[in-house]
């Protein structure tokens, strides 16, 4: 298997591009037959994915099919798609991911957010049933990196992050720093994930009167998820009805968009809601949505601030020279460790194929040698020899396979065993095979035969019980209606 990565990141486009690209992003892994994980964030679009062949053509062409699903899903012509995206293949991809995960890659160095969303991109890939174990390793191990950079290093130290950032920006902008949110109300607009940090920030800056919107009406279940975490300071926070939404913009210091919506509010709404005209006062709105909560002629109204991703950007502080070379060499050294670990596997692939092989050999040999002279003590002597001389025969080459996969030459030792020995070196494993969503059988699928044992399993279940080892009443589970009737039968 071939590990590839297609990035388009802040670093090479303009954020409006990264979010066209990212509209969709959720169906692009599902709509190609690859092993596939979409990593989408506020200031990045990347796929990692794998190909069962290591020839430049194959990746070309699962490459290919990428960026069509991406060009389908975001309504971008194909020409665009395909400028906007870089590939790094095999090692380059997993440095890659594991700086991202640290925070290293971020507009924001150091940010705290992007570990969690690598981590929840690989379990939306993994409900999705497009995940492979081989990504499944790559992204936990890029999880786990980004803990160790948190750990041992500096870096983040100081908790910044793009939230963070903006409501600086903010508090900067209106003259008193953090001393502003202890007077302020905001209203915050989306209950996704960034909704759900912003709202954690506000709360930590003491803001007294936060009043949370939802387009789609989640506005309440979102909050009472997070009540118990927010603690005393719930009860400055309330869910806000679409006939609410008016008079909470007139009586706001600040309003954040976090939906990323396909709806954007415009100046003139803005100026209708917040009744802008009836009054002159001040009024900050940040943009945290990838695609856009507010439209840029927000920031033309008289007495509005608009802050924007591309603001954050420019503004991010940062970080010392020192923590990101710490940071740096963490994630150097875990990547050079899972490398290791990876090709450490692979070429437990050829020896397993070896010893399959001479295995083999030996026992045809044995079944002849048995054959002529029977299960005598001669022929156990004969047996006991030759499988003495097999090991000694393959230690010399199973440490010069190790030997090799730590060099990153496995592919030499493996087309060495083809060409000596005709041998064919499968992964015992199926990493790079998409993992299925388990599905759940209806009864129409199942064989009569089926059907008549768990009819006789039952018959050793007590009434009510979930197995014959646990107790009536300790479970409860759905029966076949065709089981219960041939249980009734019997």
């Amino acid at each position: 298997m071939v590990l590839f990565s297609l990035v388009a990141t802040h670093t090479d486009l303009d954020l409006e591009t990264v979010g066209t690209l990212s509209s969709g992003a959720a169906d692009v892994a599902a709509s190609v037959d690859l092993p596939a994980v979409t990593l989408a964030t506020c200031n990045r679009l990347e796929i990692y994915a794998e190909t069962p062949s290591s020839s430049v053509e194959a990746v070309r062409e699962s490459r290919e099919r990428l960026l069509d699903a991406v060009a389908e899903a975001s309504g971008l012509d194909r020409e665009t798609v395909a400028r906007s995206f870089k590939t790094l293949v095999e090692d380059d991809a997993v440095s890659h991911l594991f700086e991202v995960g640290a925070g290293l890659d971020s507009a924001v160095i150091g940010e705290r957010e992007i570990a969690g969303q690598v981590r929840r991109s690989l379990n939306e890939a993994q409900s999705a049933g497009t995940v492979s174990g081989g990504l499944t390793k790559l992204f936990e191990t890029a999880t786990r990196t980004a803990k160790e950079v948190g750990a041992k290093t500096a870096l983040g130290s100081r908790g910044r992050s793009i939230v963070s950032v903006a409501l600086d920006i903010a508090g900067d902008m209106r003259g008193d720093g953090a001393a502003f949110y202890r007077d302020a109300n905001v209203v915050l607009i989306g209950t996704g994930a960034y909704a759900g940090t912003t709202l954690a920030q506000l709360a930590e800056r003491e803001v007294p009167a936060i009043s949370v919107f939802s387009g789609s009406g989640r506005a309440e279940s979102f909050l009472d998820e997070r009540r118990r975490f927010l603690g005393e300071r719930a009860e400055n926070v309330r869910a806000l009805s679409m006939g609410e939404l008016a008079e909470a913009f007139r009586n706001a210091d600040v309003i954040i968009g976090c939906s990323g919506g396909n709806r954007q509010i415009t100046a003139a709404e803005i100026r209708s809601l917040a009744g802008l005209e009836e009054h002159d006062r001040s009024l900050t709105v940040i943009d945290l949505a990838l695609t856009h909560d507010f439209t840029p002629d927000v920031a033309d109204l008289p007495g509005v601030e608009l802050i924007t991703l591309e603001s954050v950007k420019v503004a991010a502080p940062e970080e010392t020279e020192d923590s990101v070379d710490q940071a740096r060499a963490v994630v150097a050294e875990s990547v050079q460790q899972y490398l290791t670990e990876r090709r450490e596997r692979s070429a437990d692939d050829a020896i397993v194929a070896l010893r399959r092989h001479t295995q083999e050999v030996l026992d045809e040999e044995m079944e002849r040698v048995r054959k002529a002279h029977g299960c005598t003590a001669a022929a156990e002597e004969v047996e006991f020899a030759m499988r003495r001389i097999v090991r000694k025969l393959l230690h010399t080459p199973t440490v010069r396979a190790r030997e090799l996969a730590v060099q990153g030459r496995t592919e030499d030792y493996v087309a060495a065993l083809e060409a000596v020995f005709g041998l064919e070196v499968a992964p015992r494993e199926q990493e790079g095979v998409r993992e299925k969503s388990a599905r759940r059988r209806r009864a129409e699928e199942f064989s009569a035969a089926e059907l008549a044992q768990m009819a006789a399993y039952l018959q050793q279940v007590p009434d009510g019980g979930f197995c014959r080892h646990h107790k009536p009443g300790e479970f409860s589970i759905e029966r076949l209606p065709a089981v219960a009737q041939l249980r009734q039968s019997a």
